[in-house]
Order: C-alpha cells, then sequence, then structure tokens
C-alpha cells in the first residue's frame, strides 16, 4: 500500500487546509459546476434563494394528460433531484429543504416542479464557492438549531421538521422532513421538531464521544427553537390544550431534557 498524502478530494469534495490558521474546508465547487453542465445551465443567471416563501407544490401540479406526460418524459427529474440530493446531503445543508419537497414528486413530476429544480441550480451558480468551514478550538461544543413551519405540504397539510448541527461553528448534521402527525398548532409542529432535533443530538453525542477525541460534550447539548410554547412544554410536566394531540413517543425530549441529555431554550429571533 502506498501513502499518498493527505486527500484533496474525496467522492467529488474538494478538501481545503490552512494549518496555520487552524482553517479547514469542504467544497463542491467542482461537482455543482459538473452539475449545472449536465443540465445545460452553466452559463445562466444566479438566483437569490433555491426555494421563495411563496412557492407551493402539490399533486394537484402533476401532468393530467397523456400529452403533458409525453413531454415530462423527455425531462431527467428524478436525475437531477439526485443531483442536488448528493450536494445537499455533503456539503449544502442550506438546499435540505427545498431538495426535501422536490424529492416527493419523482413519481409524476410536472412543468412547475422542473421550473423548481431549475431554481434550485440558479442558487447554485451564484452560491457555488461557498463551503462548510470548520476552525480549530480549544473547546469544541455541539449547537443545534430547530424549527417547523405548519402545514406546509399543500397536499396533506403537514408541517415539516428542519434542525442543524454546528461543531464549533461548521454544520456536521442536518435534516428536512415531512412529519408524520399532523399538527394542527404551530406549538405542536415545533415541539416535534424538537423531537427530530433531539433524537439526532443524542445519537451525534454517542458518535462524537466514541471518537474519544473530545470531552466537551459530557455537558448538555444545547438546542434552540424559535418558539417559547414549545420550549416550554419540552422544559415542563404539565398538559396544555395545545399539547393534547400529541403522540406519547414525542414527550421522550422531556425525559433527555431531565437527564440533561440537551438543554433546550427559546431563541429570540431580531429581522432587520
Amino acid at each position: 500500500m502506498t501513502n499518498l498524502g493527505e486527500a484533496s478530494y474525496v467522492l467529488g469534495i474538494e478538501i481545503i487546509r490552512d494549518r496555520e490558521r487552524g482553517f479547514l474546508g469542504l467544497s463542491q465547487k467542482g461537482y455543482i459546476e459538473k452539475v449545472l453542465k449536465r443540465f445545460y445551465m452553466l452559463n445562466c443567471a444566479g438566483g437569490e434563494v433555491p426555494v421563495s416563501k411563496g412557492d407551493k407544490l402539490s399533486t394537484e401540479q402533476s401532468p393530467k394528460t397523456e400529452q403533458e406526460r409525453l413531454e415530462m418524459a423527455d425531462r431527467p427529474y428524478a436525475s437531477l433531484v439526485g443531483s442536488l440530493m448528493y450536494a445537499q446531503v455533503c456539503t449544502r445543508p442550506d438546499l435540505a429543504f427545498a431538495v426535501s419537497v422536490l424529492g416527493r414528486f419523482q413519481s409524476n413530476p410536472g412543468q412547475a416542479r422542473w421550473v423548481a429544480t431549475k431554481k434550485v441550480l440558479r442558487y447554485l451558480q451564484r452560491t457555488k464557492n461557498c463551503k462548510l468551514v470548520y476552525r480549530q478550538s480549544e473547546d469544541l461544543e455541539l449547537v443545534g438549531y430547530a424549527d417547523a413551519d405548519l402545514g406546509g405540504c399543500v397536499d396533506s397539510m403537514k408541517s415539516t421538521s428542519g434542525f442543524v448541527f454546528l461543531f464549533e461553528s461548521g454544520a456536521v448534521s442536518w435534516k428536512s422532513v415531512k412529519q408524520t402527525l399532523t399538527a394542527t398548532l404551530t406549538m405542536q409542529a415545533e415541539y416535534i421538531a424538537c423531537y427530530e432535533a433531539t433524537s439526532q443530538a443524542i445519537w451525534l453525542k454517542n458518535f462524537i464521544t466514541s471518537l474519544q477525541v473530545v470531552e466537551s460534550l459530557e455537558r448538555p447539548i444545547q438546542i434552540w427553537n424559535d418558539n417559547s410554547s414549545a420550549v416550554f412544554f419540552a422544559k415542563s410536566n404539565k398538559r396544555t390544550s395545545g399539547s393534547r394531540h400529541i403522540k406519547f413517543k414525542y414527550l421522550s425530549v422531556r425525559e433527555d431534557v431531565k437527564e440533561g441529555l440537551v438543554n433546550i431554550d427559546a431563541l429570540t429571533l431580531t429581522l432587520w
């Protein structure tokens, strides 16, 4: 076996090191440019966001006539979504929500979804130089952020949970997933998002501890959420009218908080 030195590329991910500054970056610029070229978007104008607030996709937009289905048959929708998914999984947490939504319609996509995938490509054109960054620190700390929409899925009216965990300000784990329970209140949707984040936090804690390179994870993992009612419910033993329809499995969050595995607090957002 030959020692080829430090890796600079792994599965399309460029590894950028600066030991003097204690800096490590992960970039998929080359991969993104290949995807843009493959789908004839290499010279497209850049987009501001992967998905806008008013964008709504539903099964009502699926092809309804044979002619519409034939038109979509020549468009590699599933292939494009898969290409976006690989970038999202590796280095682009900012694509998580958009890719999660687009992935729900692979069996019968329509023109509206095809346009939505091109919107993500335009966003990647503008942000292809972005990368994950990790910096050296004496006291590494894992911090999570959990959020949810309410009834964001037009077809099922189910909400979407999202979370991201940062290890010394560098993202190490993220996810966007449609909830299985139909939440009727924002508090319910946000609490379920806290449950998803808590489950991942405990897994990350066990995984990182098993590496035996970090000791600071002995303290509770901090999770932030912007809904004070959901945070209050996670930290108390009280049942409220808004929590009556939450399934018992989600109540494990309270035990995790009580045992000191995680700490959930309300995050105040300031818009400007």
